[in-house]
């Protein structure tokens, strides 16, 4: 069994977080600006059988221009890898992700720098201790 690979979708930036082989935990690994991530997708999934990207939806689940991105985001992942991409909802995880990061005492620039891949890691936990 492969590790995971989770990518927190963003306009600027994606955060990316990955899974230990065994599928136990989820870590923060990089924040990759979307320019790049052609480049960079090689190197991010070696070792890696799944893909997750979050789903941004709203409080009542409906999705809108942000989902919608994310969607043609995942399939062109999905279409660069050769590798399933499965779309996780991702309510909540960057608020999450500034909540720890703030009660951890992180500071406001370098929260900047590492939320994203915080939110990823968040997205990837909860999918990982639901076993989906």
């Amino acid at each position: 069994m492969g590790r995971v690979l989770a990518l927190d979708y963003g306009t600027v930036r994606i955060g990316v977080a990955v899974s230990d082989p065994l599928r136990i935990t989820a870590q923060p690994l990089d924040v990759v600006f979307v320019g790049d991530l052609d480049a960079r997708l090689p190197d991010l999934v070696q070792d890696v059988d799944e893909i997750i990207v979050g789903l941004p939806t709203s409080l009542d689940g409906t999705e809108g221009p942000s989902a919608v991105a994310a969607r043609e985001f995942a399939r062109r992942v999905e279409q660069l890898t050769g590798i399933a991409v499965r779309m996780i909802d991702e309510r909540f995880t960057t608020s999450d992700a500034q909540r720890a990061l703030l009660e951890g005492g992180v500071r406001r620039k370098r929260r900047k720098d590492v939320v994203d891949k915080v939110a990823a890691a968040l997205l990837l936990e909860g999918y990982l201790g639901t076993g989906t």
